[in-house]
């Protein structure tokens, strides 16, 4: 279980301090939570406050219970939380086994790293031996990582809109893995995103605005609102893919 404590984030801009996350109060304790909102409202600050990119201002942060707040990106993967940019990192010189065996912990063999590939949509046999180069597509990068956190099997697996870079096809196919995660995965996942068929597969919605939490709840209860308006925090959702 996740706890953000008064969490608060400020940044230098022109001598003053300008801020980004004010007073954060969230317990995530559901298998799969969305947060969403307009762009610069926060969301991939936060998402990166919660991984130990960015330290906060003000505030705790607890991981069942341990106080996580000052430790490091790395500190806290090994606690147990892993991060997927909106970007995924390209490894020129790494195959898709060195990086799903790294991200194990543990020396796996080709049966179980071509299993986490299976698991997301990916033929092992066509993918296992491939540099994690500029040769794979966006959707590709999305799928290998994920598999990479499900090799990792850790208490809680940050998103950073998953969604971004990718075609349409990518996107459905996108869906039906994390549909999958949520099924397969032990701890709390954790998604940042305005795509309407995310949002729908989430159990709880959190909406993120200016800085602060505007609303939250089920799906039931946060999606409707938010499809049917036409800005403030639902300006977001007005591109979303269907």
């Amino acid at each position: 279980m996740l706890e953000l404590q008064h969490i608060s984030y400020d940044v230098q801009q022109d001598g003053d301090n300008k801020g980004i996350l004010r007073d954060i109060n969230l317990t995530i304790d559901e298998r799969f939570v969305a947060i969403t909102g307009p762009n610069g409202g926060g969301k991939s600050t936060l998402a990166k406050v919660i991984a130990g990119i960015y330290t906060p201002s003000a505030g705790r942060i607890l991981l069942d219970g341990e106080d996580i707040t000052e430790l490091n990106i790395t500190q806290r993967a090994q606690r147990g939380v892993s991060f997927a940019f909106q970007q995924p990192v390209r490894f020129k010189g790494l195959t898709v086994k060195d990086l799903i065996t790294l991200a194990s912990g543990k020396n796996i063999g080709v049966p179980e790293a071509c299993n986490y590939l299976s698991e997301v949509g990916l033929c092992a046999k066509d993918y296992i031996d491939r540099e994690v180069d500029g040769s794979l597509s966006g959707g590709e990068l999305k799928r290998i990582e994920i598999a990479m956190i499900m090799a990792r099997g850790t208490k809680l697996s940050v998103f950073d809109e998953p969604e971004a870079g990718i075609d349409l096809w990518s996107f459905s196919n996108l869906i039906q893995v994390f549909e999958h995660l949520h099924e397969r995965i032990h701890g709390n996942i954790l998604i940042i995103s305005h795509q309407e068929r995310i949002l729908n597969i989430a159990d709880r919605i959190i909406v993120l605005a200016d800085g602060q939490v505007q609303a939250q709840g089920t799906r039931d209860e946060i999606l409707p609102g938010l499809l049917g308006e036409t800005g403030g925090v639902c300006a977001a959702l007005s591109n979303k893919v269907k």
